[in-house]
């Protein structure tokens, strides 16, 4: 059975919690600052290659964890300068600063800058004189190196306190990944992203970075029916429900039928073409999943099928046009597994239709989430899967090239047929996200959708 992997994500307030019930249990501040700065001072040492390094520290533990780091690297070898606009305030900052011994200069002299001006825990924009000093600073260097979340970043909701904030070449998370971390537009801006354990324990009700899954190879049993079988159902565009055909097929879908009243002679050999009523082709019991909204239309008769297949309460995808349809009347008799897959337009329409209160990306796909009883995956560069139960995973792209047309359509293929398989919902979203992504770093630069659907049967190959 597969299951997907995963790392904690941590909101200020679960991360403080945790730390504190580390130091209920034997650590003290200053013992998870050494661990903390050490580690980041590793992943500082590899990147500078020798080159002097500046380390901008502020006045809380983060600017401690810089006194960590600073000392670390100077005994190794490294020229290294310390700039401190603000005195150390905690007790743990100011016995790291004393450690470090040194004296703190008004500017830095270094190829790479380590950011330990604030961490996780901003609420509000940097001073103006904080501001000119960070982005003067980031000027200046080459390299830029974030110490657990770039200063100006709100950790929770991924949003920039300050306009003009700098990029960042690496992020070293400490203790855990805060939600700033997979989300925009704070996630852009900090380039390859690290982690470095302090010995946090699992947190209940955390959310989870979505990991690499554990797929496995059909049994020596198998037959396609127990592969799973996904029926997708076509609406004027064609182009789209063939995608999610092609995204189902390569996700190890065991047999994929087309509900179509059209002949198509250009239609891969491997998709089933079904002209029977829709209604008759939802009876069959053996189906794992339906796909419905790539292609599908807005029109009457789109909302006929969408109405047929939410009354068969078979598992389900429901994508693009479908979800434009959606409204909460349709659900009220749905109890099968059921997975929204809206970008941030249709999920503007789902908004409306559903009236959340919710505008953030997270909370707002929670409470789509409990509204549908579904599991959403509120898609883009920065993917958010929430359930009705409060559960949260964050998804990582490794590719802005995913942002061309059809992605979606091969998304939500890929999606139904990990349902198909596991008939779990949650686990479902989480694998077709990481197959998706996943795809798109294998397929390179300038790929076209139906090469992303290709390339997916390669990302299985990976997660075996």
């Amino acid at each position: 059975m597969s299951t997907p992997t995963f790392d904690q994500v941590l909101t200020v307030a679960q991360m403080r919690a945790a730390e504190q019930a580390l130091i209920d249990s034997g650590k003290t501040v200053s013992s998870l600052m050494e661990i903390a700065g050490t580690g980041a001072a590793d992943w500082v040492w590899r990147v500078a290659a020798g080159r002097p390094v500046t380390v901008l520290c502020g006045p809380g533990n983060n600017g401690g964890d810089g006194y960590v780091v600073a000392r670390e690297l100077a005994e190794r070898g490294l020229k290294v300068t310390v700039v401190a606009p603000k005195e150390p305030a905690t007790e743990a900052a100011i016995a790291a600063r004393a450690l470090w011994g040194g004296v703190p200069e008004v500017r830095g002299h270094g190829g790479v800058l380590v950011d330990c001006l604030f961490g996780s825990g901003l609420t509000r924009a940097l001073s103006d004189e904080l501001f000119e000093l960070l982005t003067s600073e980031a000027a200046h260097h080459s390299t830029r190196i974030a110490v657990d979340v770039p200063s100006g970043i709100d950790s929770d909701t991924g949003a920039a306190l300050n306009e003009g904030l700098p990029d960042y070449h690496l992020t070293i998370s400490l203790g855990a990944w805060k939600p700033a971390h997979g989300l925009m537009p704070a996630m852009a801006a900090m380039g390859e992203m690290r982690l470095v354990p302090i010995g946090v324990g699992d947190v209940a009700g955390a959310a989870q970075l979505v990991g690499q899954p554990h797929l496995s190879a059909p049994s020596r049993e198998a037959h396609k029916y127990m592969r799973g079988l996904v029926l997708v159902v076509e609406g004027p565009m064609t182009g789209a429900a063939l995608l999610a055909c092609q995204g189902a097929m390569h996700a190890a879908a065991g047999a994929v039928r087309l509900s179509t009243s059209r002949l198509h002679p250009a239609v891969p050999p491997d998709v089933v073409l079904k002209g029977e009523p829709l209604a008759e082709l939802l009876q069959e019991r053996r189906t794992g999943a339906v796909v419905a909204g790539p292609g599908l239309g807005r029109d009457d008769a789109a909302r006929e099928r969408l109405e047929a297949i939410l009354a068969a309460n078979l598992p389900s995808v429901i994508d693009a046009d479908a979800l434009a349809l959606l409204e909460p009347a349709a659900l009220v008799s749905f109890r099968a597994p059921l997975i929204l897959t809206p970008h941030a337009g249709e999920m503007k329409t789902l908004a409306q239709n559903f009236e959340l209160q919710q505008h953030a990306k997270v909370p707002q796909a929670l409470e789509l989430a409990q509204a549908t009883r579904a599991v959403v995956i509120s898609k883009g560069p920065d993917t958010v899967i929430a359930t009705p139960g409060g559960r949260v995973g964050f998804v990582r792209s490794p590719s802005s090239w995913l942002s061309v047309g059809g992605s979606g359509d091969v998304l939500s293929g890929v999606v139904a047929a990990r349902l198909a398989a596991t008939g779990d919902a949650w686990r479902a979203a989480c694998e077709g996200a990481w197959l998706h992504c996943e795809a798109g770093r294998l397929a390179g630069p300038a790929f076209l959708a139906s090469e992303l659907a290709e390339r997916v049967s390669q990302a299985y190959a990976a997660a075996l």
